[in-house]
């Protein structure tokens, strides 16, 4: 599988997170990947967005969505999860992608010991913390690159996806910004499908892209 370039991140980061569903991101481990298809991912861009980590500014722990894009952020949060985010955009401007669920393809039996899960269960991989620890990503990948050999990230889209949106969730401001990014009708998105009163109405808001990269 063909990596993305690092141009595919450098774009507008709703573009990012809209073009990423169906992509397959892999992790690897002593060279046995995991992983599989992107259904829903979350946008969070600069200082201005009340729900992004930069919005009060650089600090130690947000130091990577300042960084160059392609590059993985990930940190911990409600003292139990990781998180993991793809940077976007340019380097300077605080920008990335949450990925939000995947459905598994590859290394399923690694994923369901991870989660003390069953293979058919779609609480294995339906929610960002949920997928981390499905995947084994800790802080230790924290700034890595995309591109693999540790986590790669690429593919092409399968035809004919139906991408939805609606608000972000999990935060307490800027929850109405509808760019959550998700496959409509797929099975692996998490329970937060139809969300806030907010989310529900945009819910039949559909987003056409051209495959990229």
């Amino acid at each position: 599988m063909r990596a993305l370039s690092h141009r595919f991140f450098a774009r507008s980061t709703l573009t990012v997170a809209a073009d990423l569903l169906g992509r397959t991101l892999l992790v690897s481990e002593r060279g046995r990947p995991c992983g599989g298809l992107i259904v829903e991912a979350e946008a969070y861009v600069g200082e201005e967005d009340p729900a992004c980590h930069a919005h009060r500014g650089l600090t130690p722990r947000n130091r990577v969505m300042y960084g160059p894009p392609g590059h993985a952020y990930v940190y911990f949060t409600y003292g139990n999860h990781w998180m993991l985010n793809f940077v976007t955009e340019v380097e300077g401007f605080p920008a990335a992608v949450l990925i939000r669920a995947l459905e598994p393809v590859v290394g399923l039996a690694r994923m369901c010991r991870r989660r003390g899960r069953e293979p058919n269960d779609f609480n294995l991989s339906n929610g960002p913390g949920k997928l981390t620890a499905a995947l084994g990503i800790t802080g230790a990948d924290n700034d890595i690159t995309l591109g693999g050999p540790r986590m790669l990230v690429g593919g092409r889209r399968p035809a004919g996806l139906r991408i939805a949106t609606g608000g972000r969730v999990g935060v307490n401001e800027g929850s109405e910004r509808p760019w959550r990014f998700y496959l409509d009708d797929n099975l692996w998105v998490s329970a937060y499908r139809l969300g806030s009163k907010k989310c529900r109405r945009s819910k039949s808001t559909y987003v056409s892209i051209q495959d990229t990269d």
